[in-house]
């Protein structure tokens, strides 16, 4: 499932070709097993040093791999029943958004996420995941939908930003965003939101309001992308990797500054290595929170959510 090695793991793609290659073997002797076995555990110990040490530049390549799960293969493995629901009502239907009716366990739920797609075709349909104001306005119109059912809602973010064009922009990109980030924040229904690869800008948290918002230990949330920081402050992209260590965004450090309150395992070398292994474990996630939240008062809901995002970030007040 892993797929294309990123730059930094040539010495992992070897042994996996190593791996493979004994494994096509058909006449199979105990001293090939016996390599086999510790080309086994060599890789192993090798994922684990790589993986227990990645940089931020190293962490947003891990976040963009053509093979990490996306929305659809959560719901896929992670949910029992999906329904897709489809367009804003008033221009299209942004195909970067996927929202719909879904079940989880005993639970019946309500999901948007960001979806890139896998061969060219999809990633171009999806904008590669980058949703235009058409995007949003289908994502509020199911959120109010769930919260006239009383559905939770479960959000997957998983983009490099808004959809930068000209149109987007014509059609209300910014307005409609500051109104998500506005009705969620009101919605009288519990809210789950999951940072599951890319979190760039305000096209991630146009969906990123929530009683709980958690993190994969190998995506990253921003303010904006490396390359676009790197191109405002040094002038060139050639600077990204400068910009993803000064940006803090990678999941120990949100995790530390009280951006997000969970921060989500990953199979050991990423998600894109075991979609199965870690759909597992966001299901486990999701159901922990559902159960936790489904009793609260909606009161008591709604100021936890204002007073969660008022406490984010530090600064110093000085007097003149």
């Amino acid at each position: 499932m892993a797929g294309p090695g990123l730059d930094f793991e040539v010495e992992i793609a070897d042994l996996e070709s190593r791996i493979n290659t004994l494994q096509r073997q058909t006449d199979r002797t105990t001293p090939a097993d016996d390599e086999l076995r510790s080309l086994r555990l060599e890789l192993t110990q090798k994922l684990r040093d790589v993986y227990s040490s990645l940089d931020p530049w190293q962490t947003v390549q891990v976040a963009r791999h053509k093979n990490r799960p996306y929305t659809k293969d959560y719901l896929n493995l992670a949910f029992d029943d999906f329904v897709e629901l489809h367009g804003d009502k008033h221009y299209g239907d942004d195909r970067a958004i996927l929202t719909g009716f879904a079940k989880l366990d005993r639970f019946k739920v309500m999901v948007i996420g960001h979806q890139k797609g896998r061969t060219f075709k999809e990633r171009a349909a999806c904008h590669f995941g980058c949703a235009h104001p058409e995007g949003y306005r289908k994502a509020m119109a199911k959120m109010k939908m769930a919260e006239k059912y009383k559905l939770p809602l479960v959000c997957f973010i998983d983009t490099p930003g808004a959809y930068p064009g000209v149109g987007a922009e014509e059609r209300g990109q910014a307005q409609v965003i500051a109104e998500s980030l506005f009705l969620m924040s009101q919605l009288k229904t519990p809210i789950i939101c999951v940072v599951i690869g890319e979190g760039g800008s305000g096209g991630a948290i146009g969906i990123g309001v929530g009683d709980k918002v958690a993190i994969m230990q190998h995506a990253y949330y921003s303010v904006i992308s490396p390359e676009g920081c790197a191109g405002i402050l040094w002038k060139s992209h050639e600077h990204a990797p400068k910009a993803a260590a000064a940006l803090k965004f990678t999941s120990d450090n949100l995790k530390r500054l009280g951006v997000v309150d969970d921060v989500l395992d990953e199979p050991l070398g990423g998600a894109h290595r075991d979609h199965h292994q870690m759909a597992a474990r966001m299901k486990t996630y999701l159901s922990k929170c559902l159960a936790e939240l489904e009793h609260q008062p909606m009161d008591q809901l709604l100021d936890n959510r204002y007073d969660k995002f008022r406490r984010i970030g530090e600064f110093i007040e000085q007097a003149e």
